[in-house]
């Protein structure tokens, strides 16, 4: 990994949970030593990519963060037209719905819409998904490219009981994905949380992104689950479309085959 990389690469430890990081913290987060992580945060303080804050000297993403995203949405507009097709999937499954984007290796959050029906919902908090533990970072190693595999070997965090956390566990959940062509998530990143995906592309007629419904377990029903998969290949068709792409006619026949098997995966949990 390029010096460039890894200075670039402490830009994704902040979140809008952890807005600001102090200089031993980020540290520790990134596991690397001190003089390194000072050296490349001064190098992001020149660019504007990081600025520390005057009163408690910690650490935050600087305004050139924001005038790269904002120039990023206006010539690759992907968030906008995300906006609907979330809409309209929080209102028929009643759960919450996201949508995130693969770049690079990583997937990044880009949309969230909750649901007002129910008081407890799923609540999406974290900007880079986990590959190995999220319904859509595990729809990104079945359909995404090949090197992410490697990727997701590399960092198999145990998060939950429910965690694939060996590779033999990793590839059986990914297989099993590839047979229904819903990226699936038994309280693997939470315990309290069950998630459902359906793949994205774009112009490329690549693997782009996903989206997504997060439910609380103790509502995820049989026939929540199929109403959630229903509503996630309306979701996925629309937003793939407003992309400049088009859903691969395989990945068509795997949900038309998964609807009529409502519990497919359910030996992956």
């Amino acid at each position: 990994m390029s010096s460039v990389t890894k200075a670039l690469d402490l830009l994704s430890h902040f979140s809008a949970a952890r807005a600001e990081i102090g200089l031993s913290q980020l540290c520790r987060i990134a596991k690397r030593d001190k003089a390194t992580t000072y050296r490349h945060l001064q190098a992001l303080e020149v660019a504007g990519f990081v600025e520390q804050n005057p009163t408690s000297k910690q650490y935050r993403l600087g305004p050139a963060v924001l005038q790269l995203a904002q120039t990023r949405e206006a010539t690759v507009p992907r968030k906008a037209s995300t906006e609907r097709p979330l809409f309209d999937l929080t209102e028929t499954t009643g759960e919450t719905a996201h949508v995130t984007v693969l770049s690079g290796t990583k997937m990044f959050g880009l949309a969230v819409c909750d649901s007002p029906r129910h008081g407890t919902r799923a609540i999406i908090d974290i900007d880079v998904f986990p590959l190995h533990a999220t319904a859509s970072g595990l729809c990104a190693l079945a359909f995404g490219p090949k090197g992410l595999m490697d990727v997701a070997l590399a960092d198999l965090t145990s998060f939950t009981t429910e965690t694939a956390t060996t590779p033999s566990a990793l590839s059986n959940t990914v297989d099993a994905i590839r047979q229904t062509g819903f990226g699936r998530a038994m309280r693997s990143y939470e315990t309290e949380i069950e998630g459902v995906s359906a793949p994205l592309f774009d112009q490329t007629g690549q693997f782009a992104g996903a989206v997504s419904v997060a439910s609380v377990a103790t509502r995820f029903t049989p026939a929540l689950e199929h109403t959630i998969k229903e509503h996630l290949m309306i979701a996925s068709r629309d937003i793939t479309h407003n992309w400049g792409g088009t859903i691969p006619s395989h990945i068509e026949g795997l949900w038309a085959k998964s609807l009529t098997t409502p519990h497919a995966l359910d030996s992956t949990s």
